[in-house]
């Protein structure tokens, strides 16, 4: 079982953790090794993770939320902030889980705290996942996340997924 709770700056190790993990097992065979490095490297660096955690702290239209294992510390991670355009909208910009722990739960657990966090603050949230990310897909239309559009990905040029979901 996890517990979720806010993520701290000294969490940004762990947090970069799990999203390696996460894009290597979802990526490698689309993106490549050195691709999935480069992208973790560039979007999870340590001190923007530090300042993103940082900024969503206190905010009723922000969080960063981490599942952590007793066992294991931390298994999973989600953020979401508001959307530049609609600012009634949360964009989910991460949720991610360590490949050894999907299907138990923790993507579950930290959508709904994500939910119980932010959910007055906005009337629905909105994400991107590249459509060959099939555990992804598959995770989000689960949730009842709907496709609302398709289109080009700055990933080599692949295709994304935009889904939604009333809160």
């Amino acid at each position: 079982m996890v517990s979720i709770r806010q993520a701290t700056p000294p969490d940004a190790p762990s947090v970069q953790d799990v999203a390696r993990e996460s894009w290597h097992a979802a990526y490698d065979d689309l993106l490549g090794v050195a691709t999935v490095e480069e992208t973790v490297d560039e979007w999870y660096d340590r001190a923007a993770l530090e300042t993103s955690i940082d900024d969503a702290r206190d905010r009723a239209d922000a969080a960063f939320l981490v599942a952590e294992d007793a066992t294991d510390g931390i298994v999973g991670f989600v953020h979401v902030i508001p959307s530049r355009e609609e600012p009634s909208v949360g964009s989910l910009l991460r949720i991610y889980v360590r490949p050894r722990s999907w299907g138990e739960g923790v993507g579950t657990a930290l959508l709904e705290s994500l939910e119980a966090a932010v959910g007055p603050a906005f009337d629905r949230l909105r994400l991107l996942v590249l459509a060959e990310n099939e555990v992804g897909v598959s995770f989000y239309e689960s949730k009842r996340f709907e496709r609302v559009e398709t289109r080009e990905s700055e990933l080599e040029g692949l295709e994304e997924y935009v889904y939604e979901r009333p809160l």
